[in-house]
């Protein structure tokens, strides 16, 4: 059976699966991708909103016959795929293919940390002493030790770094409990099976991994399929580079004195120096500066405080390696420790050289906290390096957002790709279902009343719409401005990102059915809401990337000393496609209606803005507040109570 005829209206999944609906354009790229596979090609897909890319990939990777990896851009999306959709898809065909889900190390309870933290018993919050008892009764229960299944647990609890593993802290096979591991149980599943499903960040972990010698986390595959792909060259940024945090060093303190009492060193200088060295991570923190920033390493590193803290870190962490060396053989928990204070000192000193002139040296700040990184200024090359040496036959690369009209240059280029491509337009009816509304007498973004202008211009849509809205703003200080605007004017709940963890933000939207959610990056992409409860998509303006990024700046200049653009060749297309995301959040099925009101007035004033608007669907426009009056109105009268 072909990929086409199993779409087809008369194929398995429109006889099993209640409710799928054949659609052209998805039967066109599983076509397209089962070619792709059996003639080991390079593959790239645009596949918009409503294609549905998801069953036009996982046919024909099932009907091939091949190991297939299936890699995701985040692990909701991994969960979604492997527990929803394949088992949807692999019923309907009746093909009995065995399957698996491999995620990150952090993903999974470690047994020893488990122990290890049972025996500490000390929490800085009381409500992680409740916390605790409830993973503690999930840990006797669980099978796969996926900490997913553990719901009322918040992700950004305190206790998951105390119970989970790192590629750095993972004691490997030296561990007590390494034949009980849960990361080893997933690896041996997949090692068997025909279907791996894994996201973006494990597969470059892994490709680091052989990078460096060890052995790799992923078995050998005939083919390799990216969703969301668009997120690919920033994920390899971080990969590809390297990078130093006081997370790392503190977590290292705090593990050389676990693993002191655990295994008894004997050592009295071990603890303190630890200490010492906790203490040199909060004085380089202070050294840095009072301001939450990221900027070029240059930038801080010729203060003398910065020059003074820098000396004393890295000479605690010296002392803390010589120490922890010195007592390495006393347990595969200090020797681990021994491994990673090397690691880090050899880290830091590689980011604060600055010699590289292939990467940027860049540090961003928090409250109490700091990150010190070293990012490639482009990836292309180091990408195909690896993926070569793999040996994967055939490569697809699919997204809703990789092309700017038709054209993929810009993608391809920053991954360094041979590729075949093509393109499917979403199947929905944006001249029935969507009008997009620009209001009138807007000032420039530049303008020190831009946000507040914004939140007028869009309270009465909020009003007209009945809440049921997403506000996306391009910088969490706009935000916080319109929240505090927005404060006590609406009849709608306001819910704010920041405020509670995304997923509980996104289900308390969803359970009001009339909230205005306001959020920036993380909700411009991979939130899916169908229905009314999301009827208004607001976005405040263009999502260029801040011009002082240190990352930006150095891929700009670079761009600029070859002889290209960097505005044309770099800037302005990643911000096309991620408008392009963030309006993807309007209309997400066959029945929804919605406004997206776009508030930045360069996309009339400015030659680039009608990039911006050949980028969006084909959907009617308006200045005028009284045509989204109506469309709100008709909406009304054809949903009855929406």
């Amino acid at each position: 059976m072909q990929s086409r005829e199993a779409l087809s209206a008369r194929g398995p999944l429109a006889q099993q699966i209640p409710g799928f609906v054949p659609r052209p354009s998805q039967q066109a790229m599983a076509q397209a991708v089962e070619t792709a596979l059996a003639e080991q090609r390079v593959f790239v897909a645009e596949s918009g909103t409503g294609t549905g890319k998801t069953f036009a990939y996982l046919v024909p990777a099932l009907l091939s016959g091949l190991k297939v990896m299936i890699s995701t851009g985040t692990r909701n999306l991994q969960d979604q795929l492997f527990r929803r959709d394949l088992p949807l898809v692999r019923d309907a065909l009746g093909i009995p293919v065995q399957a698996a889900l491999l995620k990150g190390r952090s993903n999974y309870l470690c047994l020893h940390r488990l122990e290890r933290t049972i025996a500490e018993g000390r929490f800085t919050a009381r409500s992680s002493s409740a916390e605790f008892q409830r993973i503690q009764g999930w840990a006797r229960r669980t099978k796969s030790g996926d900490i997913a299944e553990v719901g009322d647990v918040p992700e950004e609890s305190e206790l998951w770094p105390m119970v989970t593993s790192t590629v750095d802290n993972c004691l490997g096979s030296q561990c007590t409990e390494f034949n009980r591991c849960f990361v080893n149980r997933a690896r041996r599943e997949a090692a068997t099976a025909e279907i791996i499903v894994i996201n973006h960040h494990l597969f470059f972990a892994d490709v680091s991994m052989r990078e460096e010698g060890f052995a790799q986390l992923l078995p050998a595959a005939d083919a390799v399929i990216f969703d969301e792909a668009h997120q690919l060259a920033d994920i390899a940024s971080d990969f590809f580079g390297a990078s130093f945090s006081s997370h790392q060093l503190r977590n290292l303190c705090r593990d050389s004195i676990a693993e002191d009492i655990k295994e008894q060193s004997g050592l009295r200088e071990l603890r303190p120096v630890a200490e010492a060295a906790d203490r040199a991570v909060l004085d380089f923190r202070l050294a840095l500066g009072t301001p939450l920033r990221r900027v070029p390493w240059a930038d801080v590193a010729g203060t003398d405080e910065v020059v003074a803290a820098l000396h004393v870190l890295q000479e605690s962490l010296s002392e803390l390696a010589q120490v922890l060396d010195a007592v390495a053989a006393r347990g595969p928990g200090l020797a681990n420790c021994a491994r990673r204070a090397t690691a880090l000192l050899e880290r830091l000193e590689q980011i604060t050289r600055g010699d590289d002139l292939d990467q940027v040296a860049w540090v961003e700040t928090a409250a109490r906290s700091f990150m010190i990184r070293l990012t490639p200024l482009d990836v292309a090359r180091s990408f195909q390096d690896r993926v070569r040496g793999i040996g994967t036959k055939a490569w697809i690369y699919t997204s809703a957002t990789l092309a700017i009209g038709d054209d993929f240059t810009h993608f391809t280029a920053r991954l360094g790709l041979d590729a075949q491509t093509a393109r499917w337009t979403s199947p929905f009816n944006y001249e029935q279902q969507a009008l997009l509304y620009i209001p009138r007498s807007l000032p420039e973004p530049s303008a020190p009343t831009f946000t507040a202008k914004v939140v007028e211009a869009a309270l009465p849509v909020l009003r007209a719409s009945r809440g049921r809205a997403f506000f996306l703003f391009t910088s969490h200080r706009a935000l916080k401005i319109a929240a505090e605007l927005l404060q006590g004017r609406l009849e709608h709940p306001l819910l704010v990102q920041g405020t509670m963890g995304r997923a509980r933000l996104l289900d308390t939207f969803v359970a009001a059915g009339d909230a205005v959610l306001l959020g920036t990056g993380s909700f411009w992409e991979g939130v899916d809401v169908r229905g009314p409860a999301l009827s208004c998509v607001i976005i405040d303006k263009f999502p260029f990337a801040a011009p002082d990024d240190p990352v930006l700046k150095a891929r700009a200049a670079a761009c600029a000393a070859a002889g290209g653009n960097p505005f044309m060749e770099y800037q302005l297309p990643e911000a096309v496609l991620s408008l392009k995301q963030g309006a993807g959040r309007l209309i997400r099925s066959l029945e929804d209606r919605g406004v997206l009101m776009l508030c930045d007035p360069r996309i009339y004033n400015r030659s680039y803005g009608k990039l911006f608007l050949e980028s969006l669907p084909p959907m009617p426009q308006t200045r005028s507040l009284a045509d989204v009056e109506r469309f709100f109105e008709t909406m009304t009268t054809v949903d009855g109570a929406a």
